[in-house]
Order: C-alpha cells, then sequence, then structure tokens
C-alpha cells in the first residue's frame, strides 16, 4: 500500500457543482482530496482485504445467531426487552440487508484489524461509489496515473442489482434525519439506487411518519408504509415513543432490526470472546467485564462507547497515558475497552480503510484520512487504485 502524491484535476469547481459538493477555494471540495492517491496489488486486495472481510462478516452472522437465542446477551448490548422478539424473529425469518462498512486497520502487510462495524447507518456512500469511480476515469484519461489502473468500486452496480433482491412489492419510503447533511446525502443517493432498479420511490423526514388508527406507519398523505429505507440508528428509534409501535406495524425495514446487534460496538467484545484469538480481530471487553480492568493495566487501549458516532467520546490510553481523547454526547453510556492498534501514521494523517459489503459481499474500498488517530467529521476521502 503506497500514498502517492498526484495532480488534482483541472476543473474541481466544476465537477463540486456537477455532484452538489462544497467547494471551498484553495481547500477543494469539502470532504475530499485528490491531491493524492492509495496503490494497492490485487493480492493486497483479495487476500489482505476482501476475503478476511468476508469472513468478519460470517463470524458476525455467528454473533447474531447466538444473541437471537440468548437474552442475556440481547440485555448486554443494551437492546430493550420490547424489541428482542422483532429482531429475533427479523433473524430466522431470513431478513436480507442491504450495506455496511467495516473500519479497519491496514498498514500494508500483515493481517487487517477490525476496528469496528457500521452495520446500520455507514455515511461516504456516495463519494466511494460514484465521486471515486469518476476520479478515476478522468484521472486515467488526462494521464494523471497510470494505465491499467482499477478499483475495488462495484458498489454501484451492487446496490442497483440487490434492490430488486429485497421483496418489495410496493412504494418503499426512505427516510432519515433531514437535518443530517451527510445523512440526507447518502440517503439520496440509495433512493437514486432504487429507483434505477425499477422500484417506486418516495422521501420523507423520520420526523414526519405518523400512526393511524391500526397502528400502522404512514406518510403526509396518509399512505401506509410499507417499506421503510432508513438511514436513522436502531437504538435512536428503540428509544424513542415512535419505536413501541415498529413490532406490529407490519413495516418491512432496511436495514433489518437485526442489524441493531452488529451496529453496536459491543459486538467486538462479543466476536472476540467467541473467535479469541482471530487474526483480524483485536482483543475487547465490555468495561464493567472483570477481564476489562485487567486488560486496562496493561496500559495501551481504547475505550469506545457502545453506541456512538463520528468519533465521539473515543478515549486512546498508551502506556498509560492518554495520547487522544474525544468529546461528546455519550460519555455517560456503557463503553466497551478495545486493544489499542493504531492506524499508519503518516505525513499526511491517519488512512482509515473503510471496505463497503453489500448484501455481506465485499465490493468497494474507501480510504478516510484525519489529522488524529480517531476518524472524526474531518476526515477526507483519498481515492484508490490497485495496480500489479
Amino acid at each position: 500500500m503506497q500514498r502517492i502524491s498526484v495532480t488534482e484535476r483541472p476543473n474541481l469547481v466544476n465537477v463540486a457543482a456537477e455532484h452538489e459538493l462544497e467547494h471551498i477555494a484553495d481547500q477543494g471540495i469539502t470532504g475530499w482530496n485528490e491531491s493524492a492517491y492509495y496503490q494497492f496489488t490485487r493480492r493486497q486486495i483479495e487476500e489482505d482485504l476482501t476475503g478476511p472481510v468476508e469472513e468478519i462478516e460470517n463470524l458476525c452472522f455467528e454473533v447474531v445467531d447466538r444473541a437471537v437465542n440468548n437474552q442475556e446477551v440481547l440485555s448486554r448490548l443494551g437492546i430493550a426487552e420490547p424489541f428482542w422478539d422483532y429482531i429475533a424473529e427479523s433473524w430466522r425469518n431470513g431478513e436480507k440487508n442491504l450495506y455496511g462498512r467495516m473500519d479497519l486497520s491496514y498498514h500494508g502487510e500483515g493481517p487487517v484489524k477490525l476496528l469496528e462495524y457500521n452495520a446500520d447507518t455507514p455515511t461516504a456512500l456516495y463519494e466511494t461509489s460514484v465521486l471515486q469511480w469518476e476520479w478515476l476515469e478522468q484521472a486515467t484519461e488526462l494521464e494523471l496515473i497510470p494505465r491499467g489502473c482499477d478499483q475495488l468500486n462495484d458498489v454501484h452496480e451492487s446496490i442497483v442489482n440487490v434492490f430488486p433482491k429485497l421483496d418489495i412489492r410496493t412504494m418503499s419510503h426512505f427516510a432519515c434525519n433531514h437535518n443530517i447533511e451527510d445523512d440526507k446525502g447518502t440517503l439520496d443517493y440509495l433512493e437514486e439506487c432504487a429507483r434505477e432498479a425499477g422500484l417506486k420511490t418516495c422521501s420523507i423526514a423520520m420526523k414526519d411518519i405518523g400512526l393511524d388508527d391500526e397502528g400502522r406507519f404512514i406518510d403526509l398523505d396518509g399512505d401506509v408504509i410499507n417499506t421503510l429505507v432508513k438511514l436513522y440508528p436502531w437504538e435512536w428509534i428503540m428509544a424513542e415513543d415512535f419505536g413501541l409501535h415498529i413490532p406490529s406495524s407490519g413495516t418491512q425495514f432496511i436495514e433489518p432490526p437485526w442489524k441493531a446487534i452488529l451496529s453496536n460496538k459491543g459486538l467486538l467484545p462479543l466476536l472476540w470472546g467467541m473467535f479469541e484469538g482471530h487474526p483480524n480481530l483485536l482483543p475487547a471487553f465490555f468495561e464493567d467485564d472483570p477481564a476489562a480492568a485487567t486488560f486496562a493495566n496493561a496500559g495501551s487501549y481504547v475505550r469506545k462507547p457502545m453506541l456512538s458516532r463520528q468519533g465521539e467520546n473515543i478515549k486512546i490510553v498508551h502506556e498509560g497515558k492518554i495520547i487522544f481523547q474525544s468529546g461528546g454526547p455519550y460519555g455517560s453510556d456503557a463503553h466497551i475497552l478495545q486493544e489499542f492498534h493504531p492506524l499508519p501514521a503518516l505525513d499526511c494523517g491517519y488512512p482509515l480503510i473503510g471496505c463497503w459489503l453489500v448484501a455481506s459481499k465485499a465490493v468497494g474500498l474507501c480510504i478516510r484520512e484525519d489529522k488524529t488517530l480517531v476518524t472524526g467529521k474531518d476526515a477526507r476521502c483519498v481515492p484508490h487504485v490497485i495496480l500489479d
């Protein structure tokens, strides 16, 4: 894995306008950096990344199967009891998932390490699927990169192909908090893919979803919401009064309810407990587990809220000293401890590898760089190529 400097395309202002993205003079497109790219070999992609990611996905399914058959596990994850049967039924009925992103630490050699799994509401999808692929085509045409470069990027085609297999028979509604720009942009792109797949769709804000006299969810026109593609975390839904009506609503949700198990960072200690020593996993423990105290005394670990977003309320301790700590609204929530496995330290910052899964198949790669060891809101996507 090499980071290679490259000349930016000369028309970035027009690129930003075409994609309805923000462009700032002397800074470029917000959240995007094409002054460099990462170069991988085919072997690195297939053996070090996609193969292990799909193996981890199968391990995650074993965790889900254990959880839905063990209420103590669901309780350990902080999932409220009214949703236990609902989640278990969604798994046993084989409700299909759409997409997710595993975040990984990778130094170009040796086993990749899972840092966390954004299994329910991952963003940066458009930058990965559309902006990155367009850069590859245009950079090749402009001879900014070598001829013959490829990319791990079958994201768009995979999503379009999967939507018809999700058993959606009527209008599908797409919902999120419209005030969260990243969520709205990602959801709009998913809706575009659904339309390309031949589905009838409409957009609605989560706050505008209502309930009819029969306990069914309805939109502002009073139409029943039979399928809801949401970019709104399951834990938020389950914490609201709105959520208590979900099990009896008859609405099909994408992502399915069982994804609530995988989008919880409690997944990490569950994975370690079931598959201790796996080369792609890091030791991890629930903070109140007696083993966590011994682990913490070793002096190097990351403390993470079980439910959080965008790198908030993360603390990194290395050799007994706090070397990073972020703020946020999740400080009083339940936490886990995970072994500290730092991202590569480059002059540009710290690159985090994100591997996208669509229908549980690894189909795309995005790299986000941040100035700190924890990837947060200010991270920028950097494109990649495959060249042997």
